[in-house]
């Protein structure tokens, strides 16, 4: 019941002018003491390790440190151009393969792959492959990396609703992830094709894409549903920086059938971090 009442009471809030506002808030200069003592409190809050990224003084505002970068070294990328990576810092939320094009959200409820990639082609391809929905909380990394070396062959942007994407709302929410505003990353890699979606959730509507300044930023007000396919593929490094969200949320990945196999530590509940080995081709 209370997971019911949680989100009748956000489904009665403008959650993009919501989440819009508050993220002109974390774009907003602030004093230097201010906004350390706000960090500072954030992060004895969530646990985040402030060892890791550069000192506090680096930052202008709360949103160039809620998308810090990390110290070099600090997440090294497993090699091997067939061994996929995690790209991001998350816990696993759910995994499997996407049979019949399915992919489950919670026990009891699961969604389609097309209307979560808006590519009916492209989900087609990805159907009966293996897939995994990575969950960002507060206190992680919000940097996103390629899991695979290869080339960005093109990008969908899907507007849709911010609800959040916590255990309440993905218990309770049918086809939250395919009813979200999200960015899809198309990937052709040495293991085949590959989907990175980032979801953007309540105060996480902003995504913003590392590989091409000319991929909209999400939760724009007025925007529309765009795609593109490049007439030359962007080649980018495994472990290189895909993107970044403006405030936390999931990634879920999806790949070829019969061409990647997830390890046996990739299961609900493990905590991953950017650049450890996930899987690879199947045995």
């Amino acid at each position: 019941m209370s997971d019911l009442l949680f989100l009748a009471a956000l489904g009665a809030l403008p959650k993009h002018g919501l989440s819009r506002l508050i993220g002109a808030a974390t774009r907003a200069a602030l004093p230097g003491p201010v906004l350390r003592a706000a960090v500072r409190a954030f992060a004895g809050r969530y646990g985040v390790d402030l060892s890791e990224s550069p000192p506090l003084e680096s930052y202008r505002t709360f949103g160039q440190f809620f998308a810090r970068p990390l110290l070099p070294g600090r997440r090294p990328i497993a090699p091997g151009e067939r061994v996929v990576v995690s790209p991001v810092d998350a816990v696993v939320s759910a995994c499997g393969l996407a049979t019949e094009g399915r992919l489950i959200q919670a026990k009891g409820m699961d969604y389609r792959a097309e209307a979560l990639l808006a590519d009916a082609p492209l989900a087609r391809r990805l159907t009966g492959g293996a897939w995994a929905t990575l969950y960002l909380s507060p206190r992680d990394y919000h940097r996103i990396h390629f899991p695979l070396g290869g080339r960005v062959t093109g990008w969908r942007y899907v507007p849709g609703t911010l609800w959040p994407v916590n255990p309440a709302s993905v218990r309770s929410v049918p086809g939250l992830f395919a009813r979200n505003e999200r960015l899809v990353t198309v990937l052709e890699t040495p293991l085949g094709a590959c989907a990175v979606v980032s979801v953007g959730a309540t105060v996480v509507g902003r995504v913003r894409a590392a590989w091409d300044p000319e991929v909209p930023l999400t939760n724009l007000r007025g925007a529309a549903a765009a795609r593109h396919d490049y007439a030359s593929p962007v080649p980018v490094e495994k472990g290189a920086e895909l993107g970044a969200f403006e405030m936390g949320s999931t990634v879920i990945l999806l790949f070829e059938p019969g061409r990647v196999a997830l390890a046996p530590a990739v299961a609900p509940g493990a905590r991953l971090r950017v650049g450890e080995p996930i899987g690879g081709p199947p045995a």
